[in-house]
């Protein structure tokens, strides 16, 4: 008997949707990498909130550092 299984998938957000996040610890000791997400991300201070348009690309970037960073409001 085969059984499927559904990938994870992500709702498509509405066009022109909004989404805030906040950068809530500090990357002192993370890797290069994620230093540069979160400066990719567009924070500048630690507690900063910040308004993204809510697209695959940007949901991909808060995955890599869910550590350091917490979706606000969508």
């Amino acid at each position: 008997m085969a059984s499927t299984r559904k990938k994870n998938q992500v709702k498509a957000a509405a066009p022109g949707s909004k989404i805030q996040l906040k950068w809530v610890r500090s990357a002192i000791q993370a890797p290069v990498k994620q230093k540069l997400v979160i400066k990719g991300l567009g924070f500048t201070r630690l507690n900063q909130v910040v308004e993204r348009e809510d697209t695959p690309s940007i949901r991909g970037m808060v995955a890599k550092v869910p550590h350091l960073v917490e979706i606000v409001s969508n």
